[in-house]
């Protein structure tokens, strides 16, 4: 487990402050963060995708799911099966194990990821801030041109689309494992209230913290002691951080109820 980077706040201002370090670009002066946020109820919890954790190191099954999931899936419109990048996206938004992992522009989301579970409130949370401008720099042709091109710090469907027609040959770019930080389409209403982008690597069953690793530079882990997780959730609900904005819908309003109703023991 990687432990280095680890920063303990010790409350609410402090937890603002650091989800904002290192945000000021003083190229456009003004406060722009370079990190994606990935809120997680546990400290120990791993950056392991749903893929590895339903399937682990079965790499094959990745195939038969997304293609069982294309076979099966009633879309009204087929050719947003045709890119394995949408098609991933369409079945990782409903629920299928992919490698993709989630991730948000938005750290207060981040916090409310790492605070929603009451019954983890005897353990640690973490905030996961990982320099994504930074890995998309150093990627391989054709990504960087087409990145360049677009002047862009997230890549999009379309562009990768330009790119790679396949996940072998987005493992064949090159002999290292990869990453990619890429904006889905705005599905829905849950996607864009939830700032959400995705990562996804070149290998399906290897976790991102094991990639990174030996990358200290590219990421910081901002740890919420669990004696403050009652403070810091009572103030994201009163901030209207909460399920019932997060995921439209009676299951998101039934969860922001059910949270708000639990006793504090």
């Amino acid at each position: 487990m990687i432990t280095q980077n680890d920063i303990y706040i010790t409350g609410w201002a402090d937890l603002c402050e650091k989800l904002y370090m290192d945000s000021w670009n003083s190229r456009i002066s003004r406060f722009r963060t370079d990190y994606a946020f990935r809120g997680l109820s546990n400290k120990e919890y791993r950056l392991e995708n749903s893929f590895m954790r339903n399937c682990g190191n079965k790499a094959d099954l990745e195939y038969h799911l997304l293609r069982n999931f294309k076979k099966y899936a009633q879309i009204g419109d087929q050719k947003q099966m045709a890119s394995i990048w949408r098609l991933m996206t369409i079945a990782q938004h409903y629920g299928l194990p992919t490698r993709l992992l989630d991730w948000t522009y938005s750290p207060f989301i981040a916090v409310h990821f790492a605070t929603c579970d009451v019954e983890q409130y005897d353990r640690d949370g973490v905030i996961w801030m990982v320099d994504y401008v930074s890995i998309n720099k150093t990627l391989p042709e054709p990504l960087c041109t087409i990145r360049d091109q677009e002047k862009a710090n997230a890549f999009t469907i379309e562009m990768l689309d330009r790119s790679m027609d396949s996940l072998n040959e987005f493992a064949q770019l090159a002999p290292e494992d990869l990453v990619i930080f890429f904006e889905p389409p705005s599905l829905d209403s849950r996607i864009i209230n939830q700032f959400a982008f995705f990562s996804v690597m070149s290998d399906p069953v290897i976790s991102m913290d094991d990639w990174l690793k030996n990358k200290p530079e590219l990421y910081k882990r901002i740890i919420i002691p669990a004696e403050l997780k009652w403070e810091i959730r009572d103030k994201l609900d009163q901030a209207n951080i909460t399920e019932r904005i997060l995921f439209p819908g009676l299951d998101g309003l039934a969860d922001w109820l059910k949270r708000q109703y639990h006793p504090r023991t």
